[in-house]
């Protein structure tokens, strides 16, 4: 997004912030307009995406559909004894999880149609997480750079596209789930006839303030420099997919699950192009004390993973190609 590690001010640097009481979307497709209201609870089992709370005035929003065409259902998830007894009583006692998450990142978490609920493929994961180890999630929305100063008193849990790095490592827990980089998309069947071994002289989609425009000015000045690149960038990434889909420009540039999930959303139109290049584990944040939730959190994950449960969330969202084998918690001594 807006910046390197894929997802905008994804930096410790930053000065912490209150939480935003009312969420803005800066970058809701319109398309998503048209969510419908999801399943309700069902006995003994917990669909992945429902008890969405968002951290706003008006309390907890309502369960909502996923806004993703892909006609892979959500999986049920139940509770796993062994996994809820690695669970500290201090985070059992109220049999809630609470979880972070900065909403402004479709698919991975974003405002719902309704104005208020937490949608998105983090979201659905991070639920499903908490219902292994028989927990009602309570998702609440935080602005990013507020997370990971506030785990461990107002959130348990942090899951809002983590690039796992050195740094972060030295703060927190991380438990890594998903995968990313950055990928190409063009229509389908390639008609412009895009090298993805020699981009220059192509004209190339992208959001305003990515890493990917920093990347294709920097092929500019260098490999490109005879012939530059045709940057066309756009104030929103649903724009640059439109104007993809319109045949403005021959190719897009983005982060690889907002492109599987343009693909999904376009409905047939484009199609993925190339390697995912520059790919680096996402991870989910506990507090660096809590290293025994967090265990407890690698254990749901993985379960998640070798049951197809992480597979069929990915499906749903039109991007299993984030999908990782195996996870891995990442602990230093504070």
């Amino acid at each position: 997004m807006a910046a390197p590690q894929n997802h905008p001010n994804k930096n410790l640097t930053q000065k912490p912030k209150l939480s935003s009481n009312v969420c803005f979307m800066r970058k809701l497709p319109a398309r998503l307009a048209g969510l419908g209201v999801l399943l309700g609870l069902l006995s003994g089992c917990t669909y992945a995406s429902e008890m969405i709370g968002v951290d706003q005035p008006g309390g907890a929003g309502q369960s909502i559909g996923p806004g993703s065409n892909s006609g892979v259902e959500l999986p049920v998830v139940r509770e796993v004894p062994e996994i809820a007894a690695m669970v500290p009583d201090a985070v059992r006692a109220d049999g809630m999880l609470t979880i972070a998450t900065e909403l402004t990142y479709a698919p991975m978490a974003f405002v719902g149609a309704d104005g208020r609920s937490a949608v998105g493929m983090d979201i659905d994961i991070a639920n499903a997480v908490a219902a292994v180890m028989g927990l009602t999630p309570q998702n609440m929305s935080s602005s990013f750079d507020a997370i990971i100063p506030s785990l461990g008193t107002r959130y348990e849990l942090g899951v809002s596209a983590f690039t796992v790095t050195g740094p972060r490592i030295d703060a927190v827990n991380m438990i890594s789930y998903l995968e990313a980089g950055s990928q190409l998309a063009v229509r389908v069947g390639n008609p412009a006839g895009v090298n993805p071994d020699d981009l220059c002289g192509v004209a190339i989609a992208v959001q305003i303030g990515t890493v990917q425009q920093d990347d294709l000015e920097a092929m500019n000045r260098g490999v490109c420099s005879d012939n530059p690149v045709s940057i066309f960038p756009y104030d929103s990434q649903a724009d640059a997919t439109a104007n993809l889909v319109g045949g403005r420009v021959a190719a897009m540039f983005a982060d690889s699950p907002i492109i599987g999930y343009a693909v999904t959303q376009t409905e047939g139109a484009l199609e993925e192009f190339g390697p995912i290049m520059d790919a680096a584990p996402y991870g989910m944040v506990v507090a660096k004390p809590d290293v025994e939730f967090a265990k407890a959190v690698h254990a749901a994950v993985q379960y998640l993973i070798d049951s197809g449960a992480m597979a069929q969330i990915a499906e749903h969202w039109g991007n299993s190609q984030m999908l990782i084998t195996q996870s891995e918690l990442f602990t230093r001594a504070g």
